[in-house]
């Protein structure tokens, strides 16, 4: 065999070994990608069903328990209506923090303000389950419990978008709405197991629901908080996010410039939404006033 043959030899041996080192490199950054999208599928839907349970939790609690905790000098059409505008404050509450943890999403990255939001949100409701009614600290009550409900609003706010972004960015950009609609899938579980937390206290515990049995669906929120953390801490920044603090291209103010540059997709959301929304909790939260 003449020399230049054995070269050849060599230099294909070479060239396969560096293409087989390159598709193993590349076959080991799909492996890491696919397990990186299903952490965040797990965390985002994980998340968001805590967040919502503690959302509709105050719901449920605003129907059943909180007029006469919280509001026991009304009559009881009147204490219903006080319960329902703390309810309310929630959601005036919610775009709220979808700018401010939009903002710091857009900025600082999602993980970081999804752990956030989580903390806001579980640490809100335990408090409501810790708070004193009326009865024991006065008009304090109350207005305590309508802060709280603005927190809780801030941080479901906060929550919702990013979950559904950080989800999306991790996934194939060719099915990214069907990524994207994973952390939605929380929504019905929050609902599913705030009413099933509320209703096995209810039958446990009997009359003594109305004064303290209440309160353990909000303070098992701090348990839930040990559960999303553990999720969402083994969770990476998205590659897309990464791309843009490399070359330098976050926003300075994201969410003013969203707003200047689609005002007209952002009031047709709100109102499509709406027609959505306002049937779905006056179903999930008045009905169980109006049934008892």
């Amino acid at each position: 065999m003449s020399p230049d043959s054995n070269g050849s030899g060599a230099r294909s041996r070479a060239t396969a070994t560096g293409n087989g080192a390159a598709t193993g490199e590349g076959r080991g950054e799909e492996a890491t990608r696919r397990g990186q999208m299903r952490r965040a599928l797990l965390a985002g839907t994980v998340g968001t069903s805590i967040e919502w349970y503690d959302f509709f939790l105050y719901g449920t609690a605003a129907a059943l328990v909180f007029p006469s905790l919280f509001f026991p000098g009304a009559s009881a059409y009147a204490g219903t209506l006080a319960s329902f505008g703390t309810y309310a404050v929630g959601f005036a509450a919610r775009p709220v923090g979808a700018a401010i943890f939009g903002h710091w999403g857009d900025r600082i990255g999602r993980k970081a303000t999804l752990i956030s939001t989580l903390l806001l949100m579980g640490l809100a409701s335990a408090l409501i389950g810790i708070l004193p009614s009326y009865d024991s600290i006065g008009f304090w009550a109350p207005t305590l419990l309508v802060l709280l409900r603005v927190l809780q609003g801030i941080g479901v706010g906060g929550e919702w978008g990013g979950s559904v972004t950080l989800t999306m960015e991790w996934g194939n950009p060719r099915r990214r709405g069907f990524i994207a609609s994973w952390p939605q899938v929380g929504v019905p579980i929050g609902l599913l197991l705030s009413t099933g937390a509320v209703s096995l206290c209810s039958h446990l515990m009997g009359p003594s629901f109305d004064t303290w049995g209440w309160r353990i669906p909000f303070l098992a929120s701090v348990l839930l908080i040990g559960v999303g953390l553990w999720v969402r801490l083994g969770v990476l920044e998205s590659p897309l996010f990464a791309r843009e603090l490399e070359k330098k291209s976050v926003e300075k103010q994201p969410t003013l410039e969203v707003i200047k540059r689609n005002p007209r997709e952002i009031v047709l959301s709100e109102l499509l939404r709406m027609s959505e929304q306002m049937p779905f909790y006056i179903f999930t939260a008045f009905v169980l006033a109006y049934g008892t």
